[in-house]
C-alpha cells in the first residue's frame, strides 16, 4: 500500500545505497537524491526500465506505484531514440567528484527532462543557479514543467553546440562529444569545473572527463570512469573519435592530467593532442615551469 511516508522511505533507502554503491562522500548529495522526486521528471507510469547489465532489452513495471522508479536502472524518456533518464548511481558518482557547492552557478547541457538539474539545485540552494539547456523542445518543456518548484533554475530550448555562455562554476553535459567546445572552457571561472562524456563513435565506451581550470597554472583534466552517452552532435568529429578509441583502447585515459590550450609540437606527453586542444600527461606544476622558462 502507498503511503506517503513509504515513498518517503523508498526515497531515503535508494538516496543512502549511493553511499556504497557509487562511493558518495557528500552528505548533502545524498539528502539531494533522497528530496527529489523523480517519477515527477519520468512521465507517468508503468515505466520502461533498463538495466546496465542487458542494455538490449527495456521491460515494463508491474503497474504505476511510484516506488518503482526508486532503483538504480534508466528509465526511457523516448526509447525509440535511446533516450533515457540516467543512470542514478553514475550521476551520484559524477555530482560526488563534480562537487557543486551552495552558491555556485551551473551549466546544464542536454537536460533532458530536468531530473539531474533538480539534484544540482538542491545542491546550489537559493544562493546559486542553474542554466538548462536542452535542443529537444518536447523535452525542455517538459523540464520546464517539472523544475518549476526551482526558482533558481532556468531552462533553455537551445542547441548547447552554437551558443556562448556567461562565466559559470561548474558545466555539466549529458550527452557524448568527442572533444571539448572552445565556448565550454571559456565559460569556466578560475576553479571551474567541466564534465563531459568523451566518447567515440563504434570502437567500445567513451569515458567521463573532469576539467578544472585552475587560478594561475592552467587546466587539470582527469578521467573518472566509463561512459557511454547518446550523440551530442554538435560536438563531434569523427577523425577525433578514432583517435579518442585508440587511446582509450591503449590505456583507458589513465596517465591524462591536464588539458592544454598553448601552441605546441606533438610530442610523447601529448596524450590526444589537436589543433586547439590536447589531453596531456604532464601535470600542472611542470606546464608552469615550462611557461615560466619561454
Amino acid at each position: 500500500m502507498l503511503t506517503p511516508s513509504s515513498i518517503l522511505q523508498a526515497r531515503r533507502w535508494y538516496a543512502e545505497e549511493f553511499r556504497y554503491k557509487a562511493k558518495v562522500s557528500s552528505p548533502a548529495l545524498v539528502d539531494a537524491f533522497a528530496t527529489v522526486h523523480r517519477e515527477d521528471f519520468v512521465g507517468r507510469g508503468p515505466w520502461r526500465f533498463l538495466s546496465p547489465m542487458n542494455a538490449a532489452e527495456y521491460w515494463t513495471s508491474d503497474d504505476a506505484d511510484p516506488r518503482h522508479v526508486y532503483h538504480d536502472v534508466l528509465i526511457a524518456l523516448d526509447e525509440e531514440r535511446g533516450i533515457n533518464n540516467g543512470l542514478p548511481s553514475l550521476w551520484a558518482y559524477l555530482f560526488d567528484h563534480v562537487e557543486i557547492k551552495t552558491g555556485d552557478h551551473v551549466l546544464h547541457l542536454g537536460c533532458g527532462t530536468g531530473y539531474y538539474t533538480a539534484i544540482a539545485a538542491e545542491l546550489t540552494g537559493t544562493a546559486g543557479s542553474v542554466t538548462a539547456i536542452e535542443i529537444d523542445p518536447m523535452l525542455a518543456e517538459k523540464a520546464r514543467a517539472a523544475l518549476s518548484a526551482w526558482h533558481q533554475v532556468q531552462v533553455r530550448n537551445q542547441d548547447g553546440a552554437q551558443t556562448t555562455f556567461d562565466p559559470v562554476d561548474v558545466i555539466m553535459v549529458s550527452a557524448g562529444a568527442t572533444h571539448p567546445l572552445p565556448s565550454w572552457l571559456n565559460a569556466l571561472r578560475p576553479r571551474g569545473r567541466l564534465l563531459f562524456p568523451m566518447t567515440t563513435a563504434r570502437r567500445g565506451p567513451g569515458a567521463m572527463l573532469l576539467v578544472t581550470r585552475c587560478h594561475t597554472q592552467g587546466v587539470a583534466a582527469r578521467f573518472l570512469c566509463r561512459a557511454e552517452f547518446i550523440d551530442f552532435q554538435g560536438a563531434r568529429d569523427a577523425m577525433i573519435g578514432d583517435r579518442l578509441a585508440a587511446a582509450l583502447i591503449r590505456d583507458r585515459g589513465a596517465p591524462v592530467k591536464s588539458l592544454r590550450q598553448d601552441v605546441h609540437i606533438e610530442d610523447e606527453t601529448c596524450w590526444l593532442h589537436e589543433r586547439d586542444w590536447c589531453l596531456s600527461v604532464l601535470d600542472l606544476s611542470l606546464l608552469a615551469q615550462d611557461e615560466r622558462r619561454r
